[in-house]
């Protein structure tokens, strides 16, 4: 959909829809149908699906990338965006490809962006009322890993597990996706530094979506990418405290052995090499914290120069 906007763009915005899709055959064509009265052109990432996905896409006029195994929707959206800054894309929307999301949507997404009022938008299930339809351990879930990522990154954002957002070009190139797995909705909002962030409600379905992975096991990856960005930035605090505490705890364990020692003459082995291996640990984590730690501050200070 070519659309005329003075502000911030000149002349037509170039606008795509991008579809990560596993297994998705009886749900992918109406997404694209829908997508399609929205956006100029549709990506699908066919990650390594065993059914029709990927054919019914392509006969449907999307452009289709194909991964041969399944990689996971990190690997998913970080194709989909080299594609989509490939074509010149100026407003990127990503959505789920298993009818959860409403493409109908899609204008209230890419609106505050065409506007050139932010540079990412959020869609949120929580905002207004919440959706009835969203399972009550969803909606506990959801809102403690929102809770978690918002005090990890100081942001404030109510729906950071939600796929359904729309992105500026500038949003598409500063963001660098690591992660593979189903945390990357949490990395991208986590890493979206200094770009201008708004939210707007939109609907969701769960009724008669297909779940495919189990929940538990989702929110332990979306907790783990939280924990390992919070290593990454934070070094000394994640990594350096807890190997500090091994190796005190571990010397005055040492230091109980051998005080037992000389009281009753029998050694305690076995306490005696957890308290070693609890000194190495700490040794070790004291260390790689300084190293990741120094490696921070040269990546930080050279992003600033």
């Amino acid at each position: 959909m070519q659309v005329e906007n003075k502000t911030p763009f000149k002349g037509k915005v170039f606008i795509v829809a991008a579809i990560p899709a596993y297994n998705e055959e009886y749900t992918i064509g109406k997404i694209i149908l829908l997508s399609q009265k929205y956006v100029d052109k549709v990506l699908v990432c066919d990650d390594g699906s065993q059914d029709l996905t990927g054919e019914i896409a392509e006969r449907l006029g999307a452009i289709v990338i194909r991964h041969e195994k399944n990689m996971g929707k990190g690997a998913a959206l970080r194709s989909l965006f080299r594609k989509a800054l490939e074509l010149g894309a100026d407003v990127v929307v990503t959505l789920d490809a298993d009818n959860q999301h409403d493409p109908n949507d899609i204008p209230r997404l890419i609106k505050p962006i065409l506007t050139g009022e932010v540079d990412i938008v959020n869609g949120s299930r929580f905002l207004g009322d919440i959706n009835d339809e969203i399972p009550l351990h969803r909606k506990i879930g959801n809102k403690f890993l929102s809770k978690l990522t918002n005090t990890a990154g100081n942001v404030n954002v109510t729906d950071t597990q939600s796929g359904f957002r729309a992105y500026s070009r500038k949003a598409l190139e500063q963001i660098e996706i690591s992660t593979d797995g189903i945390g990357v909705d949490t990395e991208i909002i986590l890493k979206a530094k200094g770009l201008r962030i708004k939210e707007v409600p939109i609907t969701c379905r769960y009724k008669g979506i297909r779940v495919k992975r189990n929940p538990f096991k989702h929110g332990f990856e979306v907790l783990a990418t939280i924990l390992n960005y919070i290593a990454e930035k934070r070094p000394l605090l994640m990594v350096g405290a807890p190997g500090l505490i091994a190796f005190i705890g571990g010397f005055f364990i040492l230091f109980y052995v051998i005080y037992r020692y000389f009281q009753i003459r029998q050694l305690a082995l076995g306490t005696m090499l957890l308290a070693i291996t609890s000194i190495i640990v700490g040794v070790f984590a004291m260390f790689t914290a300084l190293i990741l730690y120094t490696i921070t501050k040269k990546t930080n200070t050279k992003n600033s120069t």
